[in-house]
């Protein structure tokens, strides 16, 4: 290829994926937004039933969604290969902390029922959700 078209091209490349990239890593969210809790709890978004502990993998929370109940002590492992935290948008009502590849860490489940977005303050992109109920 020419010097020029390959300009172009790489410039046009790098376009399509910083486009791409921006769909998955935006803005932090509204950390004022607290939803009530449906009237009966949601189910939890893996196919077993939640055990009290949140495994992060391959930047990804398992399961993402689920339901406990209020101050129900949450366990977080992460067997990722770089650090990553839990954290509620309202970084005041949960939080883990960073927790280090091979690493856990624990909270407390808020005591008022509710549904309570969360993610990785490193990666926007992982998102779940935490029902109280």
């Amino acid at each position: 290829m020419r010097p020029t078209v390959r300009a172009v091209a790489l410039l046009l490349l790098g376009g399509l994926l910083s486009g791409c990239l921006s769909a998955y890593v935006g803005p932090a969210p509204d950390e004022s937004s607290v939803v009530t809790a449906p009237p009966s709890p949601a189910p939890s978004s893996s196919s077993t039933p939640f055990t009290g502990t949140v495994t992060i993998r391959d930047f990804a929370f398992d399961p993402a969604d689920f339901t406990v109940h209020p101050g129900a002590v949450i366990t977080v492992r992460n067997t990722g290969t770089v650090t990553h935290t839990l954290t509620a948008q309202d970084p005041t009502t949960f939080d883990t902390g960073p927790i280090a590849p091979g690493g856990t860490a624990s909270f407390i489940a808020p005591s008022r029922p509710g549904t309570y977005p969360y993610l990785c303050g490193y990666h926007h992109f992982m998102r779940g959700l935490l029902t109280v109920a």
